[in-house]
């Protein structure tokens, strides 16, 4: 039985596609797949159905999720009523429910539609959808008194109506009145009663929403620079040392045309983040010349700078109702609403009421949801050190914003601040903002050189050789976690695996049960999670590594909610071949079995006998791994990175890793053409480790250091 969630406002204005956006999300963790289903559309694309397609990787058509465009639907509902439009409403309606697990309906949206009643309307096709409703009331421009009187109101409304209400949520409400009406909203309905304050980042334009809403001329800038948000707008017609402190951060500066020295004075104060702008907008059809836009090009590279032909009255208006919309092409808007939504909605209560029940099937969504989930339940520190790669900064503004963790970034604090600027990525967002730490400078660098030359002094290293060595973002970042400065670290998207894994060897070390560091990769293939190991760090293990790899990598497949059947890997499968190669995967299996009896394990065997039922089923009948593997042990190197990039170009898997173990407190790798998604993983699954390893050493006793403090008294002294 299709389950479905429709959401409804009751008027304009109500920011519901953050609402949409952040229910697509809570849908997409518990259950898959999910449909989606528009009953009445406007002409032309729908930007928020696009924006769920490419963020969840929809394989929906846009033609399945529309049922009529409005005014098909007011002239049907003129000539034959209510009741025949509702009919093919709810005719396009189960021709979704029934490809799709779960179905979220994205309710009428009030603008220019030219139906009566449109708020019954909704309530009508929730019901004969099936689906619960969850209202939308908007705070916008009102106080606590009139949003309260407003929710229980849409609350009566709807369940009068017959409909069964989810929640009901109040958006874009005043800081000022959000407390004071959930206060007063807390309680007093039967459903639960959620206050979302008003984001002004949600609300500002994109530089690249201007220039749509004014067919404005692209002079200078790129793809980054139009991607900025539009925070505020300052008119340029003043001398430039009146002019200069009127700049605002992210304001987009309107001057005429001929102005060059203002154009030049405000990029000049941008490329100096002092303040950083959005962008210009140069009215009049007036340029400057070309030696001034070289310049302009020189000082803030990517920076944009538009031209509209009118003058400065007749632009402020144009953009004077402009907000800022949810589609495709804002990324990092769709980041700040979820951040919105899960920071001020409780989903575990929501999810609770939805009732989703996903067996046991995992989707590569649903898995990378839980690792958030996992992460953002006891927040922990990661360093990452390569802070001024793009890549880098907008994975976290993405972690701030979502609350996955504390971050800090490493180098120059003021090439990692301007860097951020251009690319418009606020890295002040969330409960914590991010800290940026310059090795060379900071305090820091006495003591870690102190504590590295300690360390390796039997290599010959002494202080003044160390304090070189520490001064490098890999080896600071390393010591960070080993001294408890932070809990994890995350590199690789600018460095060699060999730049992030050496410190680490030398500065972490290994496990005191682990003989070796090796890795897994997570495939999360269409319906399940399987973890591969050893694809990244070690040529070729011998027997007793190749079982600690194994063994390794089950206690890394539970921890992360894949129940642990370890398949050894071999050109053969149990007793059908021999050799060395063979003999040294036999060796290993029975290793794992005496050091870990407890671990179900099979080997050697061939792949298609560890996964598919119908060859283990002839190859080796009666095995409680053959046919339903979940951990897969490579016998080297060469072998386990081609297979698992073969497995993840050629059946579409989403690769998660690699994740180093065997660490005494994690530091991960990441591939030098990671994505940004990648990274927000990779840092998650960083931050649930050092979870696992706060609870491992909160269950021993703690043991000074080398210097005699405990971890808890170095993080106190920091």
């Amino acid at each position: 039985m299709t389950r479905s969630v429709y959401v409804a406002g009751i008027g304009r204005g109500d920011g519901r596609q953050a609402i949409e956006l952040g229910v697509m999300e809570l849908l997409t963790r518990q259950a898959g797949p999910v449909g989606v289903f528009r009953p009445l559309a406007h002409a032309g694309p729908d930007p928020v159905f696009d924006l769920l397609r490419a963020r969840y990787r929809l394989a929906q058509s846009p033609e399945s999720a529309r049922g009529m465009e409005y005014a098909r639907a007011a002239e049907l509902l003129a000539e034959r009523g209510t009741d025949e439009l509702v009919g093919r409403l709810l005719e396009r309606f189960r021709a979704v429910a029934r490809a799709y697990d779960v179905v979220l309906v994205l309710g009428t949206d009030y603008a220019d539609t030219q139906l009566p009643a449109e708020l019954t309307l909704n309530g009508r096709l929730a019901n004969e959808f099936g689906a619960a409703v969850l209202p939308v009331v908007s705070g916008l421009g009102q106080g606590a008194d009139s949003i309260v009187a407003e929710v229980r109101n849409a609350h009566h409304a709807f369940a009068s109506l017959g409909c069964e209400v989810l929640a009901m949520i109040a958006n874009r409400v005043r800081d000022s009145d959000a407390v004071r009406a959930a206060r007063e909203l807390a309680g007093h309905l039967p459903v639960p009663v959620w206050v979302l304050p008003e984001e002004p980042a949600l609300a500002a334009p994109t530089v690249a929403q201007v220039v749509e809403a004014l067919g404005a001329e692209v002079l200078l800038g790129d793809a980054a620079g139009l991607a900025r948000d539009v925070r505020d707008f300052v008119f340029g017609g003043a001398t430039l040392p009146v002019f200069l402190p009127a700049l605002t951060e992210s304001c987009l500066v309107l001057t005429p045309g001929d102005r060059a020295d203002l154009v030049v004075g405000a990029l000049a104060a941008h490329s100096a983040s002092a303040p950083p702008i959005a962008g210009l907008l140069l009215t009049l059809g007036a340029r400057p010349g070309p030696e001034t836009m070289a310049l302009a090009a020189r000082l803030a590279p990517g920076t944009p700078v538009l031209s509209v032909p009118g003058g400065s009255f007749g632009t402020a208006t144009a953009l004077s109702g402009l907000e800022g919309k949810l589609t495709a092409a804002t990324p990092r808007k769709a980041e700040i609403a979820l951040g919105l939504f899960e920071t001020h909605v409780a989903t575990g209560v929501l999810t609770e009421r939805i009732s989703l029940s996903g067996g046991d099937r995992v989707t590569p969504m649903m898995f990378e949801h839980r690792l958030i989930e996992r992460a953002r339940a006891d927040l922990k520190h990661v360093v990452l050190p390569e802070g001024t790669d793009e890549r880098v900064l907008r994975a976290a503004e993405v972690l701030l914003r979502r609350n996955v963790c504390e971050l800090t970034l490493l180098g120059d604090e003021a090439a990692v601040r301007k860097r951020a600027a251009d690319l418009g990525v606020d890295l002040g967002g969330g409960e914590s903002p991010v800290q940026v730490v310059d090795p060379v400078t900071s305090p820091l660098r006495e003591r870690f050189a102190e504590v590295y030359a300690g360390l390796r002094a039997h290599r010959g290293v002494t202080y003044e050789l160390a304090y070189d060595v520490v001064a490098d973002v890999s080896y600071f970042g390393t010591l960070m976690v080993r001294e408890g400065l932070a809990d994890g670290m995350v590199s690789g998207a600018a460095h060699s695996t060999a730049a992030t894994i050496r410190p680490a060897f030398e500065v972490i070390r290994t496990k005191p049960e682990a003989s070796i560091v090796s890795s897994v990769f997570f495939m999360c293939l269409a319906d399940k999670v399987l973890a591969y190991g050893d694809c990244a760090v070690n040529p070729d293990p011998d027997a007793t590594q190749l079982a600690d790899i194994a063994i390794q990598s089950a206690a890394t497949a539970a921890q992360f909610g894949v129940e642990p059947r370890i398949a050894m890997l071999s050109y053969s499968t149990g007793t059908s071949g021999s050799g060395a190669d063979v003999d040294k995967v036999r060796e290993a299996t029975e290793l794992v079995r005496r050091q870990r009896p407890d671990l179900k394990v099979e080997g050697p065997i061939q792949y298609d006998a560890a996964v598919e039922p119908s060859v283990a089923a002839t190859k080796l009948p009666g095995s409680e791994v053959a046919g339903q593997a979940t951990v897969l042990v490579f016998p080297d190197l060469n072998t386990g990175n081609n297979t698992y990039k073969a497995v993840q170009r050629s059946a579409g898997a989403v690769a998660v890793g690699p994740v180093l173990q065997g660490l005494r407190k994690p530091v991960n790798d990441l591939s030098r053409g990671a994505l940004v998604q990648d990274i927000v993983n990779t840092v998650a699954i960083t931050a649930i480790q050092a979870q696992q390893g706060t609870r491992e050493r909160e269950e021993r006793p703690a043991r000074p250091g080398r210097d005699g403090r405990t971890e808890a008294e170095m993080k106190g002294n920091a």
